[in-house]
């Protein structure tokens, strides 16, 4: 079982959400993929993705968050012990979220929310200082990337597995070239060929 966590002011519905699901649906495995529509409040967001991945940790589930989600990927993979995936992760939302405070709209609809000033304490309460594990994480991060310094990635998931992409964007819109290599790294065992049924859940 897969867990996608999505970005701030994003959905399910969200280009790489989209990408993983047609993938993982070409492989007969649609049913594997849980990607649900995350609050605005990070613990909201996390009780939430608890209760979702509770049932399957730690032997059945992998975790990819992107942006926001890869941040609230790696407090849940500490807490879990599960393998995750970040793609071009938040590593510090805490300065980058500050200036969103209020009211805002979803990428993919007109629908207003707030992030609310305490929401910014609740992210910090969810902050990893350092990973433990290395082995458990795999980073995919654009030097291109617009919103977040790629740097910082790399620094903060070092020793894991990395593939820096040079150039791209925030949105790695290349994603469809590297999504069998987050779904190997997910479920090394499973057989990804379309339209196999039989593979290791």
């Amino acid at each position: 079982m897969i867990l996608y966590l999505h970005g701030f002011r994003s959905s399910p519905r969200s280009f790489k959400a989209r990408v993983m699901q047609e993938r993982m649906a070409a492989a007969g495995r649609a049913g594997d993929l849980i990607c649900p529509q995350l609050p605005a409040s990070p613990k909201a967001a996390m009780e939430l993705a608890l209760l979702l991945a509770e049932r399957h940790a730690p032997h059945n589930l992998s975790i990819v968050g992107s942006s926001l989600g890869g941040f609230y990927a790696t407090w849940l993979a500490e807490r879990l012990d599960v393998p995750a995936v970040v793609l071009n992760p938040s590593v510090d939302p805490l300065k980058n979220l500050e200036h969103h405070v209020g009211v805002t709209t979803n990428w993919h609809s007109s629908e207003p929310f707030e992030f609310r000033r305490e929401y910014i304490d609740e992210l910090a309460a969810l902050k990893v200082a350092r990973i433990t594990r290395p082995e458990r994480y795999f980073l995919i991060a654009a030097t291109g990337d617009e919103v977040l310094d790629y740097r910082d990635m790399v620094n903060h998931y070092a020793g894991a597995r990395q593939h820096v992409i040079e150039g791209s964007d925030h949105a790695i819109s290349e994603f469809p070239q590297y999504v069998d290599e987050v779904l190997g790294f997910c479920q090394p065992h499973a057989d990804w060929s379309p339209g196999r049924e039989g593979a290791p859940r």
